[in-house]
């Protein structure tokens, strides 16, 4: 188990029959309390075992109570095992994205805060859209930040010594992701976006630390 990295091994006599699990809890459980614990026998647990038609709502409890399920197949073989740490990898892997677009989205509105008068403000709206109040950047959508600096004179109210026209690509770029994101497109994001999302929530980090916004 230390070799591997295995929280708990399932102890079987064969593809159908589980007698139970061995787990760091057990192990500790019993050394803790002075039983014998020499063989696995000593040490078993009884086994969590779930189908594999099931919801994973049900199976997260489980999960939670137990730190592990084992899947059974409709065939009642045990055909795999979920645990706590392959849900943690896989709420990774939904929530960065959305948690870095808020990261970005929260940044671009330092960038912004205290440049604009609210009337420039209200003039990144699209036309006809009147009555939306707009009073500070946070009021504003994503796209609407890009209108906003899109012009070379409100961009230079930023203060900012980068290139608008790279700037303003990399919001573009963040808007299409975002769009994605938000509306969970079954094919997820891939590698590359999310590189992206990562290296320009830092880029924005950095120009807070150095004090540039």
């Amino acid at each position: 188990m230390m070799l591997n990295n295995f929280s708990q091994l399932p102890v079987m006599t064969g593809p159908r029959d589980i007698k139970g699990v061995v787990s760091w809890k057990t192990i500790g459980h019993r050394l803790a309390l002075k039983r014998t614990c020499h063989h696995v026998r000593d040490c078993l647990g009884q086994a969590v075992v779930i189908s594999i038609e099931e919801s994973l709502f049900p199976a997260i409890s489980m999960i939670a109570s137990h730190d592990y399920v084992l899947v059974q197949a409709k065939n009642k073989t045990i055909c795999g095992i979920v645990t706590a740490s392959d849900l943690n990898e896989q709420f990774r892997i939904l929530a960065e994205p959305f948690l870095l677009v808020g990261e970005i989205e929260s940044g671009v509105r330092r960038v912004l805060h205290g440049k604009f008068t609210v009337k420039e403000l209200e003039e990144a709206k699209p036309p006809g859209d009147d009555a939306r109040t707009i009073e500070s950047p946070s009021d504003l959508a994503f796209g609407e930040y890009i209108r906003l600096i899109e012009n070379d004179k409100r961009w230079k109210k930023l203060r900012l010594e980068l290139d608008r026209n790279e700037f303003v690509a990399r919001l573009i770029r963040v808007k299409d992701i975002r769009n994605d994101v938000m509306h969970f497109d079954p094919d997820g994001l891939d590698s590359e976006d999310l590189t992206f999302l990562r290296e320009f929530a830092q880029f924005l980090k950095t120009l807070r630390d150095v004090g540039a916004v």
